[in-house]
């Protein structure tokens, strides 16, 4: 904005001072030649005045003596003539014969005087032509001719031209520090308050934007501030919620566990079918709670990279789905399905951490194995097409129709026929995936495989540079967990 600002200001600057220094350059040029025509108009006159006496007397010393000293003195050449057209002097090699001379001195004989028009300029160059008939009033005794150089006119109108310019120059050197000094009065109170509500909205707390500026700036920052400190204490206070009941929880469902574990060797065999049940639910609850607090998380974490500079994260995604899939081979095998594995020879890199790539794929890869069924082929892939980095996995299970897959990544959404057969799962999964791909500038695509199942594209931005991965390599990719995160239960 302060840019746009600015360059609106120093655009009115310019057309002021243009306003101004145009028309003064054209003045002083115009002036300055003005000088030159009256100064060698009054040299014709002289001349014209000396060849009507000689013309008078018949002594035409005087003209010729002055003539010559002239171009001797300023370097101009000159020819008078009597009416007959007849040379009296010649000065500095220009002869009456010459055809520009000689239509000077027509219209001079015709009791006409030739004054050149048009104003000199810096780069004017060459002479000027005068003439001026002699005699008085209708009375014509010869005729004048000069040609005067404009070369120092034109100089004069060059060192006149360099002072309006170099005035110029200062006048908008100060128009830019006048309008710099305004627009950082005025906007720097504004890219303040622009970067505090994008903290803000990024659910972070944002900086207290100090009051500056002119009085309404300096009023709407106190009431942002106040504003902001609400929203970031409720948000706070939201986030907390999430984070200290998931991990209140822990406790008193472990202890629950063990007292009913505690129980099962008391219990008839007519009370195996309820005990099942509860440890079922104790354990769907205890994975919702771990995918609560990887999606609290995740949506923190996507929040920060809004604000941030994450563009120095980098990670070799071939080498995360080789990890994962060494990771999750031997869960497809024991529930009935084959994992198989496509990646490109080279690194690809990915902009974003060892651990976040490895977060995503395991909720694919858990998604897949759990809904896709026994018997199925499930593949990893990851490519590049071209700025993206781009990980999929796909099924040959029952897949998801149109209108289910609009809604897969909602949260705590599962489809019917998994409700109805029984298939653990949160409907979280899916929700902290697109969290994290959306903190990197990425996206998830779920879209119906061919002939039937189900292809997941985690698609990730290509790190900037093609430098070997390892920054964030120290996380490790087996530390990352595949079922907590992983159970989303989009299917």
């Amino acid at each position: 904005m302060r840019t746009r600002v600015q360059a609106a200001l120093l655009l009115f600057a310019v057309l002021a001072v243009a306003a101004f220094a145009v028309p003064l350059l054209l003045f002083t040029a115009s002036d300055r030649t003005q000088q030159l025509v009256l100064a060698r108009s009054a040299d014709l006159d002289r001349f014209a005045s000396l060849m009507d006496q000689a013309a008078a007397t018949g002594d035409t010393s005087a003209v010729i003596a002055e003539a010559r000293r002239y171009t001797r003195l300023y370097g101009e050449p000159l020819v008078v003539t009597d009416t007959r057209r007849n040379p009296v002097v010649q000065t500095g090699g220009m002869r009456a014969a010459d055809p520009a001379v000689a239509r000077l001195l027509d219209e001079a004989l015709r009791n006409q005087t030739a004054h050149p028009g048009g104003a000199l300029r810096p780069w004017s160059r060459g002479y000027r032509m005068f003439a001026e008939p002699a005699g008085t009033g209708t009375r014509v005794s010869g005729a004048v001719v000069l040609r005067a150089s404009v070369g120092t006119a034109a100089e004069d109108i060059t060192r006149r031209w360099a002072l309006v310019l170099a005035g110029t120059a200062l006048v908008a050197v100060a128009c830019t520090v006048l309008a710099r000094a305004a627009t950082g009065w005025v906007v720097s109170p504004l890219r303040r308050l622009d970067r505090a509500v994008g903290q803000l909205a990024a659910g972070l707390p944002p900086e207290q934007t100090r009051a500056g500026g002119p009085p309404e700036l300096r009023q709407l920052a106190t009431g942002f501030n106040r504003m902001a400190r609400t929203v970031t204490a409720a948000l706070e206070q939201q986030r907390r919620l999430v984070a200290d009941t998931s991990h209140q929880m822990r406790n008193p469902m472990a202890a629950l566990r063990l007292r009913v574990d505690a129980l099962h060797t008391h219990l008839p065999a007519s009370a195996d079918r309820t005990y099942t049940g509860v440890t079922t639910e104790l354990d769907r609850l205890e994975t919702l709670l771990d995918d609560l607090l990887a999606l609290a998380t995740a949506e923190h974490r996507a929040g920060e990279l809004t604000v941030t500079d994450g563009s120095d994260a980098r990670c070799d995604a071939t080498a995360v789905a080789a990890d994962r899939h060494r990771l999750w081979e031997p869960v497809a095998h024991r529930a009935g399905a084959r994992l198989g594995l496509r990646a490109a020879e080279a690194p690809v890199l990915a902009a974003c951490t060892d651990r976040e790539l490895a977060q995503i794929t395991d909720v694919l890869l858990d998604n897949a194995i759990k809904y896709a069924g026994p018997g199925a082929e499930i593949t990893l892939s990851c490519t590049a097409e071209g700025s993206r980095c781009v990980l999929t996995v796909t099924d040959d299970g029952p897949g998801l129709g149109t209108e289910e897959l609009a809604l897969a990544t909602t949260r705590f959404w599962r489809s019917g026929r998994q409700r109805e057969d029984g298939t653990a799962g949160t409907g979280l999964g899916l929700a902290i995936a697109e969290q994290l791909l959306a903190g990197r500038g990425g996206r998830l695509e779920l879209a119906a495989a061919r002939p039937r199942g189900l292809r997941a594209r985690a698609v990730v931005p290509r790190a900037a540079t093609e430098a070997a991965a390892g920054a964030d390599g120290a996380d490790g990719a087996d530390g990352v967990g595949g079922g907590g995160a992983g159970d989303g239960g989009a299917r």
